[in-house]
């Protein structure tokens, strides 16, 4: 693990998962990825998941995040118990107490870097005004106050992550999951933006999870946790 210190006056966990079980079915086939699978994560740690493919990482991600239901056990998100809301609260918790950072932008094309920024602000339900300046905030703080104004296609890959960054923190989350976030951009520019997603982390003390395949990537952060026939477990610094 890295050398950075515990993060202090940790108000408990910002994700819990407790006996995490997720069957998929096709036909007659039942495909168990997860057995009794727990987890916690607390508030400005930051944690990376790695293990093979398919052993069900970006499974996970979608679980915790409340994107996908379990087919046994339970998430809590910032303490409330997810299968117990409805569809509407569920998305509002999620907005609010999540971000989300996925190998591919998923930034609208029709719309400005600072309008899609703006979005989960406006869906939070605060003004244009409060929005904008929060959007403007962001995208500075990531170095994309002189893009504001341009749509996805008029930015580069790191500039389009930069952004998705930037959107993924808009309504101060207590975690972002991010699932392989840097995975489709060059060796230096996957730096940058990790760079920046840990300088968020200690400015802001947002909990990090991020799914990835880089092991030196998840050397950098507070612990490293391997998917493995359905379970996590925790790996020393001589594993990763």
């Amino acid at each position: 693990m890295n050398e950075r210190s515990t993060p202090q006056a940790l108000t408990g966990p910002v994700i819990r998962a407790e006996c995490l079980g997720r069957t998929y079915s096709e036909g007659k086939l039942l495909t168990q990825v997860f057995d009794g699978l727990d987890l916690q994560v607390m508030r400005g740690e930051t944690v990376a998941i790695v293990g093979a493919s398919g052993a069900g990482k970006s499974t996970l991600l979608h679980l915790l995040g409340g994107l996908d239901v379990p087919t046994a056990g339970e998430v809590y998100v910032a303490g409330q118990r997810m299968s117990a809301l409805s569809d509407g609260d569920r998305g509002r918790l999620r907005n609010k107490t999540l971000g989300f950072i996925y190998q591919f932008h998923h930034l609208l094309p029709e719309f400005t870097a600072l309008e899609n920024v703006m979005m989960p602000v406006l869906l939070s339900g605060q003004s244009v005004c409060s929005a904008q300046m929060r959007a403007q905030m962001l995208l500075e703080a990531v170095e994309l106050g002189h893009r504001l104004n341009h749509k996805p296609s008029e930015l580069s890959g790191g500039e389009r992550q930069r952004a998705a960054v930037a959107r993924a923190l808009a309504n101060s989350p207590d975690c972002v999951l991010g699932d392989e976030p840097t995975g489709n951009l060059d060796n230096r520019t996957a730096s940058t933006v990790f760079e920046l997603m840990l300088e968020l982390n200690r400015a802001q003390r947002t909990s990090l999870v991020l799914v990835t395949h880089d092991r030196g990537l998840a050397r950098c952060l507070d612990r490293v946790l391997e998917l493995y026939q359905g379970g996590l477990r925790e790996l020393t610094s001589a594993e990763v």
